[in-house]
């Protein structure tokens, strides 16, 4: 695991297998995203397009960014968190965790997590190098979706400012937000009300700066409560995170506690002798949004396509595990992750990089039957 620990905020996008003309009046029909309660972006849709209405939209991004990035503040700290798991078998460890992570400058980062299951690894950063000893040398999807849901949930403005920028106003909780379409495809959205599968959705509160709902893909939101909010010189954490799939709760996360270290102990940021023995721990880097079209092209506007969404995790060999979909019950589910399954995932991987890990996005598209 990478020090950052959570999502490296980016999204690789690529087409595959289908024959899709591009965006316009010959393009295929795409179904629409699913209501969900926490799929917020339903109404009309603005796509900002100059540089000055884009600015506004970014600045909010950055503040509520902000309030994730503990590090940078140059403090030392110690966060402690729980969560609970529970996929139903879909994906590894369902159950009970423990999470510590821990900081403080010229020293390190240290990080340790426990699953009632019989998973645990800890982690040190320290001197510009990387060290994991665990169970496994892969991180479990759960453990890197609740780090990547309180240290990185964001993409950076910089990052944002490089594809699709739209957004809508939207009411929730009886209070006003702002929600934010961020696309990296080249095709823009030309939907005129709600959501395009490809977007990644974050919904702000634009007065307090403080993210609400996260949502990489349709299907799987993160759902943000401040009630019991935990401060840090300037930075807001959630009291807890909900995460849901299809309308289901599969984890919630609680911080149990964010403190100062006062007199760190340097002990606890040098790594083990085991640890240095195997080397360099696996990084985790940027999430893969893919898409691909299933039947036999060319496809027009006489076509309308589904999508079912698989979401899962690619381990450094290249292969795709606990992945399902957050459609579960579309008919096309089960071959969505069939289909998932077959992809060599091993060529990203440029050759002679360090082994990594990311999360994966397989948009797969299918004709809807008239």
């Amino acid at each position: 695991m990478s020090s950052n620990s959570g999502l490296l905020r980016g999204v690789l996008c690529l087409i595959a297998c289908g024959c899709l003309p591009a965006a316009g009046q010959n393009a295929p029909r795409i179904a629409a995203v699913p209501a969900d309660p926490l799929e917020i972006a339903t109404g009309a849709i603005q796509a900002l397009v100059t540089p000055e209405s884009r600015q506004g939209a970014l600045q909010l991004l950055g503040r509520a960014r902000d309030n994730f990035a503990l590090r940078s503040t140059g403090r030392s700290y110690d966060l402690k968190v729980t969560f609970t798991v529970d996929s139903g078998g879909q994906t590894d460890y369902d159950g009970s965790w423990q999470m510590e992570d821990m900081f403080a400058p010229r020293q390190g980062h240290r990080w340790t997590a426990a699953a009632e299951s019989g998973y645990s690894t800890t982690g040190i950063a320290a001197a510009g190098e990387v060290y994991q000893d665990g169970t496994a040398s892969a991180v479990p999807l759960r453990l890197l979706e609740a780090r990547g849901v309180l240290f990185d949930p964001l993409q950076s403005p910089a990052f944002a400012d490089r594809g699709t920028i739209r957004t809508t106003q939207a009411a929730f909780h009886g209070a006003n937000v702002t929600c934010l379409l961020l696309s990296r495809s080249r095709n823009p959205a030309s939907l005129s009300s709600g959501r395009d599968w490809e977007e990644a959705e974050e919904c702000i509160d634009p007065q307090s700066g403080l993210l609400q709902v996260h949502s990489e893909a349709p299907g799987r939101y993160a759902l943000y409560d401040y009630s019991s909010a935990r401060q840090f010189n300037g930075r807001t954490l959630p009291g807890s995170v909900t995460i849901t799939e299809a309308g289901r709760v599969v984890s919630k996360i609680s911080v149990e506690s964010l403190q100062s270290l006062s007199a760190p102990d340097p002990s606890m940021f040098v790594p083990t002798t085991a640890m240095k023995a195997k080397g360099q721990a696996v990084a985790m880097t940027s999430a893969t949004k893919l898409s691909r079209v299933q039947g036999q092209g060319p496809f027009n506007s006489t076509v309308t396509l589904r999508p079912v969404c698989v979401f899962g995790m690619v381990t450094p060999a290249g292969h795709l595990v606990e992945a399902h979909a957050l459609q579960p019950s579309d008919p096309n589910s089960q071959a969505a992750v069939e289909d998932a399954r077959k992809i060599d995932f091993s060529p990203l991987a440029p050759a002679g990089s360090q082994p990594s890990q990311h999360f994966v996005y397989v948009i797969e598209k299918f004709v809807v039957q008239q």
